[in-house]
């Protein structure tokens, strides 16, 4: 049973990287299936989850408000945390971009990791989308990982990895990830949990009927 499930995750998760085809891919790995239904997991509570995807688009409206077409970013928010990828054409902007982000409500903290030049074209995106596919199968069928710990996020070529994850989880995601083709880089925005607050944070199985 559990090899059919990664299989089917892992089918989902190309198709899914691929048609996202987009120059900053953000992508949530894993999930379980039930009754046939993909149900996604993740380590933040439901309520953080939604939390997340208020700020992410709250921060790009504003952004967009500030900078419009001139500039190219993407928000992506984990627990609160927002990481900011893409293109500015000039140092002013970057730190515009960021002061703009930093004032949506809930923000935690900011990760700036704009990069001042042209904005990316769309062979480039693409490039992007098809790296981020690949990383997420790669976790997906590492035997010692939950890939559903993780965040990915792509662009040109450098992949940043999001999530609450224990110290050797986030060493092993780092050597799958730096393995994987078109993997140019590796930059960790991850937040080290102990092995205990691991194992606090699942939920308890079921006891049999």
């Amino acid at each position: 049973m559990k090899s059919v499930i990664q299989k089917s995750v892992r089918a989902l998760a190309l198709a899914c990287a691929v048609a996202a085809l987009s120059g900053c891919v953000p992508l949530l790995v894993g999930g379980a299936v039930t009754g046939g239904v993909l149900v996604a997991s993740d380590r933040r509570t439901s309520g953080t989850v939604l939390e997340d995807r208020g700020i992410q688009l709250k921060a790009e409206n504003r952004i967009d408000e500030n900078l419009g077409e001139r500039v190219h970013v993407n928000a992506t928010s984990y627990n609160r945390q927002l990481l900011l990828t893409g293109e500015v054409p000039s140092e002013q902007d970057r730190q515009l971009v960021e002061k703009v982000a930093s004032g949506v409500e809930n923000v935690r903290s900011v990760v700036n990791e704009l990069t001042v030049m042209g904005n990316s074209t769309f062979t480039q995106r693409t490039s992007d989308g098809l790296v981020s596919s690949r990383v997420k199968a790669n976790l997906i069928d590492a035997k010692d990982l939950f890939a559903n710990a993780f965040k990915i996020v792509t662009e040109h070529g450098t992949v940043y990895l999001m999530g609450r994850v224990t110290q050797r989880e986030a060493s092993r995601a780092t050597e799958v990830v730096s393995g994987t083709s078109g993997v140019q880089r590796v930059v960790r925005i991850l937040e080290i949990i102990s092995e205990d607050e691991l194992a606090r944070a699942q939920p308890a199985p079921e006891a049999n009927n």
